[in-house]
C-alpha cells in the first residue's frame, strides 16, 4: 500500500503533509511512501532527506496521484488533481467541505473515501490528530508577534529615568485554542491582557494564563457538545456590544479569533465599535478569511480607519510554514496509524470508530 503526497500551490500554501520524520513513521507501519520531486525544497528540505527514510521520489504530481492508494494533502485538490486521483483510493486533508462542495462531489463520485480532518470529534483519542488545535495554537502566537511589529509603541511597562512607559493593553475576542495562545503570548511580552468568549467555561482558562475575563451576562449554554462556540442570540449580541464599547476605548490591540464551525465568522465589531478605539490602535482579525469578526476587515489587507489599523489575515501559516508543516504532518500520521490495519495490511474504514465516521465525508 502506497501513501503519496504532492506539492501544494506555493502561491497560496507553503505547508507540506509529510516531513522526513513522519515519512519514517509511516514506513515503519509497513507502508510505502512516495512524493513529488522537490516536494519541500521551499522549506529547506531536499529530496535526499526523504530518500534516507525510504521515500520514493516521482518526477511529477500525476505519477504520485496515479500510483498512490492514499493521498494526503493540506488543501482540497484542484480540478486537474481530482481527475488524476485513483478511483477507490483514499484522500485525507483539511478539505473545507462547506467551501469546496463541488470538488468534494467530484471526488466522491470516483468512489474515493474522503476524510476532512477539521471534522474530527473532540475526544481524547483524537487529540494527536487535531489539526485545528495544532494550527490555531501557532496562529494565536503569530497574531501577537505581528501586532507587536505593527504597533508603534513598546508593549511592556518600562520604568526609566526619563519616566514610565505604560504597558500596552490587549483584548482577545474568542478564547479557543488561538485565543488562549494569544493571551499567553501577549502576557509573556508584558501586556495587560483581557479576553472574552461566549463560552463561560473559558473564563477559568483565561484567568489561569493571567488574563482578565470580560463577562457578558447570559442564561443559556453557548457551548456545543463538541466544545465549540454556538452562534450567539440577538439578545446576547446586544449585551456584548455594550460591553465592547467600554473595552475598546481602553485597549490598544484587539485580536479577533471567534469562529463557528461550518458557518461564516460572527461579526462582533461593527463600524461604530471599531471607531471607538484610539488612533494608533490595531484590530487583528484572524477570522478574515471566513468573513471576519470586525468591520473593515479584508483578508490579506491592512485598512486604516481614522488612524486605526484593521489587519485582515490571510494564509497565516505561510508565516510559519516549517513549524506548521511539522505539526500538521504529525497529526496526519496519527490519523493514518488509526486507519491502517497491520494485520490485514490494508486501510480499515471502521464505521464504528467515532474518529473515522465523523471525519468521513459522505454523499448528501
Amino acid at each position: 500500500m502506497i501513501v503519496g503526497s504532492i506539492k501544494e500551490d506555493l502561491s497560496s500554501e507553503k505547508r507540506v503533509s509529510i516531513t522526513p520524520e513522519t515519512a519514517r513513521n509511516i514506513t515503519g507501519l509497513g507502508l510505502k511512501v512516495c512524493i513529488e520531486k522537490n516536494y519541500a525544497t521551499h522549506l529547506g528540505i531536499n529530496d535526499n532527506e526523504y530518500k534516507k527514510t525510504g521515500v520514493e521520489i516521482k518526477d511529477s504530481s500525476s505519477e504520485v496521484l496515479n500510483s498512490s492508494n492514499l493521498i494526503i494533502k493540506v488543501n482540497c485538490p484542484s480540478e486537474n488533481e481530482i481527475s488524476l486521483l485513483k478511483d477507490k483510493s483514499i484522500l485525507i486533508g483539511m478539505l473545507n467541505p462547506s467551501k469546496n462542495k463541488d470538488q468534494i462531489k467530484k471526488i466522491i463520485k470516483k468512489k474515493i473515501k474522503t476524510f476532512s480532518l477539521e471534522l474530527l470529534p473532540r475526544i481524547t483519542r483524537a487529540q494527536s490528530m487535531d489539526v485545528l488545535s495544532s494550527q490555531s495554537n501557532l496562529a494565536g502566537y503569530r497574531a501577537v508577534i505581528d501586532c507587536v511589529a505593527e504597533f508603534e509603541k513598546a508593549v511592556p511597562m518600562m520604568m526609566t529615568a526619563a519616566g514610565t512607559v505604560p504597558a500596552a493593553k490587549v483584548l482577545v475576542i474568542g478564547a479557543g485554542v488561538a485565543g488562549l495562545q494569544a493571551v499567553a503570548t501577549a502576557k509573556r511580552l508584558g501586556a495587560i491582557v483581557s479576553a472574552t468568549d461566549v463560552r463561560a467555561a473559558s473564563k477559568e482558562q483565561v484567568e489561569s494564563l493571567g488574563g482578565k475575563f470580560l463577562t457578558v451576562e447570559q442564561t443559556e449554554d453557548m457551548e456545543t457538545a463538541g466544545g465549540y462556540a454556538k452562534e450567539a442570540t440577538e439578545d446576547y449580541k446586544k449585551k456584548q456590544a455594550e460591553m465592547m464599547k467600554e473595552a475598546l476605548k481602553k485597549n490598544d490591540i484587539v485580536i479577533c479569533t471567534a469562529l463557528i464551525p461550518g458557518k461564516p465568522a460572527p461579526r462582533i465589531l461593527n463600524e461604530d465599535l471599531v471607531k471607538l478605539m484610539k488612533p494608533g490602535s490595531i484590530v487583528y482579525d484572524l477570522a478574515a478569511e471566513q468573513g471576519g469578526n470586525s468591520a473593515y476587515s479584508e483578508a490579506g489587507k491592512i485598512n486604516t480607519i481614522e488612524g486605526i489599523k484593521v489587519i485582515g489575515v490571510k494564509s497565516l501559516m505561510n508565516s510559519l510554514p516549517l513549524t506548521a508543516s511539522s505539526l500538521y504532518a504529525k497529526n496526519l500520521f496519527s490519523f493514518i496509524r488509526n486507519l491502517y490495519s497491520r494485520e490485514k495490511k490494508d486501510f480499515n474504514i471502521n464505521l464504528e470508530d467515532e474518529i473515522i465516521t465523523k471525519s468521513l465525508i459522505r454523499e448528501d
